[in-house]
């Protein structure tokens, strides 16, 4: 590693890099904080950073992560989420650039067009950052670089930057930016989720939403349930919403992290309680310790939209139990539970090849936790049930009176109607952010001219979506061969 000297800008004392490296990275006092003197460095950056690290999460490592930015930068543009909220954070900073601007301040118009957002924590971390952004509706929002610090950490796979926790130490730190200042940008549909219900008497005491919800208080003038007694949730999603068994096992985790920390102190440790809930909760054998009130079809009407205007049901399998629909080819630490159709399915179904940018979600369903597995078989893949642009889940008095649910890693408990009223979820797809990718990753673009239109021809795709009924059981395929880096907690 290079000798390092310590310079001083605007009073903050930083480590600087003799090639004058990180002043790449580096933004003024003045530019963050709208009280700061002017004092202008003698250099544009070409990739200011704005960085948010959830110090919780990653056991350790998030503090340890904090510090070395916070080493290496100025220490006002790296941020600790759990003092600091992203959106007032943002918002803040955009206000103060706008400002200068307007006052003609040369520095502040560029830092506004290269500006570059590293998140580090887990996919919920990551989701909060870019609900952050997209609700900010800026003209020229900054692309999202996401550091894997979570459990799972689908949303930083998706886009090369990895799913196991990274080094925390300043090398390592030097060498993320490096790749951040030289990563592609792309575009990624952004999924807005409508969720009304009638409040009970009693209220909703266990409803704690993700912090991707926000209550509102009129959806529209014609909306049948903007009436007495209903709240209206909005939120969104960029990689995944489902609801069932894994959401179930999530919603577990999460509370008992909540309730034990000391637990959960490495990326490791929390596979293996991952694992332990999976089988503690019976998923394994869902069809004998779980009702079949818990199963999707009864739980709930699932219309969807192939068409714009065109709503239509959708059709589920009695057995499957937990309902993915996902925006990005990464769930489960790294599965891709659409798989690769064959062409032939694919002009059978009237499918295209999925995109993070093409306005579609990939709608596919699970059984129990053994299904789950058959992802690691060659050309695994769940139940497909649709692509669509739309999908309306209704829910009205049944057998049980709660389900669980979960959007880019984010659980929650969903009280269900007790009366003749109607829970619904409406998810439509609502603009799109930046997220930064580099190396090798599996999310590909409609308007990347290096994507394959078609995808090559997968002989071994299963023209039967229920292929996996007939199996007695888990690996009964002669080509079927667990991986080594093969974790039971990532089939949940």
């Amino acid at each position: 590693m290079q000798d390092l000297k310590f310079q001083s800008h605007s009073q903050v004392t930083t480590c600087v890099s003799e090639d004058g490296g990180l002043k790449d990275f580096w933004i003024p006092d003045y530019i963050l904080l709208s009280e700061s003197r002017v004092n202008k460095p003698s250099y544009i950056p070409a990739s200011p950073v704005v960085v948010f690290v959830n110090s919780r999460s990653g056991g350790q490592l998030g503090g340890e992560l904090l510090i070395s930015y916070q080493t290496l930068l100025n220490k006002n543009q790296v941020f600790d989420l759990s003092e600091n909220a992203p959106n007032k954070v943002l918002r803040e900073l955009y206000c103060n650039i706008e400002k200068l601007k307007r006052s003609g301040d040369s520095l502040a118009p560029e830092i506004q067009r290269r500006l570059r957002v590293i998140v580090a924590g887990g996919d919920g971390t990551a989701g909060w950052i870019l609900g952050a952004i997209a609700d900010l509706n800026l003209a020229q929002p900054p692309p999202v670089a996401t550091v894997p610090l979570g459990t799972g950490n689908n949303l930083p796979y998706a886009f090369g930057w990895g799913k196991k926790n990274p080094g925390t130490d300043v090398k390592s730190v030097k060498m993320f930016l490096d790749q951040v200042r030289h990563a592609k940008e792309m575009k990624v549909d952004s999924w807005h989720v409508l969720m009304r219900m009638k409040v009970p008497r009693d209220g909703v005491p266990y409803l704690e939403l993700p912090h991707a919800f926000h209550e509102v208080q009129r959806v529209s003038q014609s909306d049948a349930l903007d009436q007495e007694g209903y709240r209206t949730f909005r939120g969104g999603f960029w990689n995944y919403f489902s609801m069932g068994m894994d959401a179930q096992v999530s919603y577990g985790f999460h509370k008992e992290r909540k309730l034990h920390p000391e637990k959960f102190k490495n990326q490791a440790a929390n596979q293996s309680a991952y694992a332990k809930l999976t089988l503690s909760q019976g998923w394994f054998w869902a069809s004998l310790s779980h009702p079949s009130s818990s199963n999707i079809a009864q739980l709930a009407k699932i219309w969807i939209m192939r068409k714009p205007g065109h709503w239509e049901v959708l059709s589920v399998p009695p057995t499957i139990r937990s309902i993915i629909c996902l925006n990005l080819p990464s769930f489960s630490g790294g599965l891709n539970p659409w798989g690769i159709p064959s062409r032939r399915r694919l002009r059978v179904k009237e499918w295209t090849h999925p995109y993070v940018d093409d306005g579609f979600l990939e709608v596919v369903g699970f059984r129990n936790a053994w299904h789950g597995a058959v992802l690691y078989a060659p050309s695994g893949h769940g139940t497909r049930l649709a692509q669509a642009r739309g999908i309306r889940f209704e829910f009205h008095k049944g057998a049980t009176d709660h389900t669980f649910m979960r959007m880019d890693g984010e659980p929650w408990k969903q009280p269900l109607p007790k009366e003749n009223d109607t829970v619904t979820i409406e998810i439509s797809c609502f603009g799109q952010v930046k997220i930064l990718a580099t190396g090798n990753y599996p999310s590909k673009s409609v308007n990347d001219p290096s994507t394959p239109r078609t995808p090559n021809d997968n002989e071994h795709d299963s023209d039967d979506e229920e292929v996996y009924e007939d199996r007695g059981k888990f690996g009964a395929a002669s080509s079927f061969k667990l991986p080594e880096d093969f974790h039971i907690s990532q089939v949940s």
